[in-house]
């Protein structure tokens, strides 16, 4: 699964918009990015997998600034970003995506517990 949504079509525009080299992304799988820009303001997430583990980014701005050096990936997991949209706690999820990512999580999570 590679799902863009918003203003981003590829690897190409999250490198642009977060300002960062696109050797950042060697060797990562974008499983979901999102960015909206909207009355002079943004924000922004990436969700992605490099070396068998799951790591999220985002960014947020208003008219002044865009996501430039914002780009600090952090580990996380099924487990965590699914908790997170059941319990409403993440803000910069927009709401055509969640359904997505739900969906998506939980397929992994089904998967983990099968193989052990």
């Amino acid at each position: 699964m590679t799902v863009y949504y918003g203003n981003w079509s590829g690897k190409e525009d999250i490198v642009r918009d977060f300002n960062i080299d696109l050797s950042e992304l060697d060797g990562a799988k974008i499983l979901l990015a999102d960015y909206r820009y909207e009355d002079y303001s943004g924000s922004a997430f990436v969700l992605f997998e490099k070396d068998g583990k799951l790591y999220e980014d985002h960014g947020s701005h208003c008219s002044c600034y865009g996501l430039e050096d914002q780009w600090s990936p952090e580990e996380t997991s099924a487990e965590e970003l699914l908790y997170r949209l059941e319990k409403g706690e993440c803000y910069y999820f927009h709401y055509d995506m969640r359904d997505v990512l739900t969906e998506y999580l939980k397929i992994k999570l089904k998967r983990k517990i099968e193989r052990k």
